[in-house]
C-alpha cells in the first residue's frame, strides 16, 4: 500500500541480451513510458513455457532482425527491478544473457519496433551513451562487464 492506495502490479520476468561484437555491446533508444528516451539491450517478456535462451533468439530477432548462435549463449546474471516512475509502477525480474551473432559480425541491426525504440547501434563499453536505461546503468556503475574472461569473471 502506497499513499492509502494499493499497488495491483505483479513482478514479470524480462530477458534482455547483451550482444556483442569486439568490446561493443547493441544498444537502442528506448521509447517507453518507463525509461523513455534511455539506451537499453535488445529484449522483453518471457513468454509461457519458453526458456531464457528462446526469449533471447525471438526477442533479438522481432527487435534487430538479427540472429545470433544460441549454443554460446550465456546466462550472465539476474536482477531484481522495482521501478516506481508514474504513470505505471512495475516490478521486473531481468534475466540478462550473453551472446555472439550467428554469422559472424556481418549482420546489421534493423529497427522493427520504430514505436518502441529510436534505432540500434554498436558501442564500445568503454565510452558507452547516456543516459543508460536504470537497470543497465546500476550494472554499469558497479563494475559489471559482460565480455568473457573479464577480470571480473575470473575472480
Amino acid at each position: 500500500m502506497e499513499n492509502g492506495t494499493t499497488i495491483a502490479a505483479v513482478p514479470r520476468v524480462a530477458v534482455v541480451v547483451f550482444l556483442l561484437r569486439g568490446k561493443a555491446v547493441l544498444l537502442g533508444r528506448r521509447r517507453s513510458s518507463v525509461g523513455d528516451s534511455t539506451f537499453a539491450l535488445p529484449g522483453g517478456h518471457l513468454e509461457f513455457g519458453e526458456s531464457f535462451e528462446e526469449c533471447a533468439a525471438r526477442e533479438l530477432k522481432e527487435e534487430t532482425g538479427m540472429d545470433f548462435d544460441k549454443k554460446k549463449m550465456e546466462l550472465l546474471t539476474v536482477t531484481n527491478n522495482v521501478f516506481s516512475e508514474q504513470p505505471k509502477p512495475s516490478h521486473y525480474v531481468k534475466v540478462f544473457m550473453r551472446g555472439v551473432l550467428a554469422d559472424g559480425d556481418d549482420q546489421l541491426p534493423q529497427n522493427l519496433e520504430p514505436t518502441k525504440c529510436d534505432g540500434w547501434d554498436w558501442y564500445d563499453w568503454a565510452n558507452l551513451p547516456e543516459p543508460l536505461f536504470w537497470p543497465l546503468e546500476k550494472m554499469v556503475k558497479s563494475g559489471f562487464n559482460p565480455f568473457p574472461n573479464s577480470p571480473q569473471e575470473e575472480e
